[in-house]
């Protein structure tokens, strides 16, 4: 079996549930150095005509579903 290597590449697609002129015009993911990344870009005009504006941001990481945080430490009370 063939492991494909995403290092350094990702998808763009239009946004599709753009509300606002703020938001981006293409929405997407990649990875660099291992971590994933949203990609938001944007359509502007300058000097030179059209030209894709980008923005990288780093994915939210999953928060541990164990959240138990003792309030004292219970070996404290032990008298052994």
């Amino acid at each position: 079996m063939t492991h494909y290597d995403n290092e350094l590449s990702g998808t763009l697609s239009r946004n599709t549930f753009k509300d606002s002129e703020k938001q981006p015009d293409f929405r997407g993911n990649c990875v660099i150095n291992g971590e994933g990344y949203k990609i938001s870009g944007w359509i502007k005009e300058g000097k030179n005509g059209r030209f894709f504006s980008l923005s990288f941001t780093p994915k939210e990481q999953p928060k541990p579903k164990n959240d138990f945080k003792p309030e004292a430490d219970f070996d404290e009370d032990i008298p052994f």
